[in-house]
């Protein structure tokens, strides 16, 4: 049976430190979910971010549960001066999700979407990316303001404000947050809303981050769907002078309902694109229109 080593890790200031096996062995035995390592099978996964330029090697890996896990993670990293890093859907172009040598919250375990369709409201935990929220509010015909794509994780881009099809409708993706489960520094947990610890929960609307750790939002929901009508139009990039005017014009005179987004690009290699045109300048509009029911 081999040895157990010390793993390498990294402090705030960017200083060494061995993290001994004894202390990773009872920071493991205070968890419900998953301590993962360099070597383990599910390492190269969840570090694995977005933007693939981004290629950090995090000391250790925690899957947390629930709410428990994460302050047992925020413990043992203040405890130890480690680095700590949050990810959730790991869309951040930055690559803040994943901090070298540090402790690294992979929240891809924490997944639940709780809808309440008698007060249009959703609690959302923070290892969902935006399709899983839809597909679960429209079952009731609901909906909040997210982004663009359905794969970008949902904690990310609420905290940083957050915008989507929705948005002239309804607002930002702040405007319709209610309350936050948090986990702060010192290891509490706390609830913030208007009401509740309303400097934290300005703050947390768009602020930057580094404020805590959230461990669940609650939504504000609208009537919204199923059925919507929406795609993209597309042209040769060297009409983008007149399809600029064109939307230009458009969007100025649009109800609240219409959005549209300018699209400057090579096509891509979708199956609706022709095959012809793909990799080709393009300039296009993508629309959405969700009438009011």
């Amino acid at each position: 049976m081999s040895e157990e080593k010390d793993v390498a890790a990294l402090t705030l200031d960017g200083r060494p430190i061995a993290l001994r096996p004894h202390d990773i062995e009872a920071f493991q035995g205070s968890l419900r979910g998953s301590l993962v390592r360099a070597g383990d099978p599910t390492y190269e996964d969840s570090r694995k971010l977005w933007n693939g330029m981004i290629d950090r090697k995090p000391a250790l890996v925690v899957r947390p549960t629930g709410t428990a896990d994460v302050v047992e993670c925020v413990n043992f990293a203040r405890g130890r001066g480690l680095l700590l890093s949050i990810k959730g859907g790991g869309h951040n172009i930055a690559g803040t999700a994943v901090a070298e040598g540090g402790l690294t919250l992979d929240m891809s375990r924490m997944k639940g979407v709780f809808v309440n369709p008698k007060d249009r409201t959703a609690r959302v935990q923070p290892g969902c990316i935006l399709g899983d929220v839809d597909r679960e509010t429209q079952l009731h015909g609901l909906a909040t303001p997210f982004g663009f794509v359905s794969e970008t994780g949902v904690a990310g881009l609420t905290l940083g404000g957050g915008f989507g099809y929705l948005t002239r409708r309804f607002g930002w993706s702040v405007d319709n947050l209610l309350e936050v489960e948090i986990v702060t520094a010192d290891g509490r947990v706390l609830r913030a809303s208007r009401e509740e610890h309303p400097e934290l929960f300005w703050a947390l609307r768009g602020g930057g981050g580094n404020f805590g750790i959230v461990t669940s939002f609650t939504y504000r929901l609208h009537p919204v769907g199923p059925k919507i009508v929406g795609g993209l139009i597309a042209w040769p990039a060297d009409r983008a002078a007149k399809i600029l005017e064109l939307y230009r014009r458009t969007a100025a005179s649009a109800p609240r309902e219409l959005t549209l987004v300018l699209v400057l690009r090579f096509a891509p290699p979708a199956p609706f694109i022709p095959p012809e045109w793909r990799g080709k300048p393009i300039v296009g509009i993508v629309a959405c229109h969700t009438w009011p029911r």
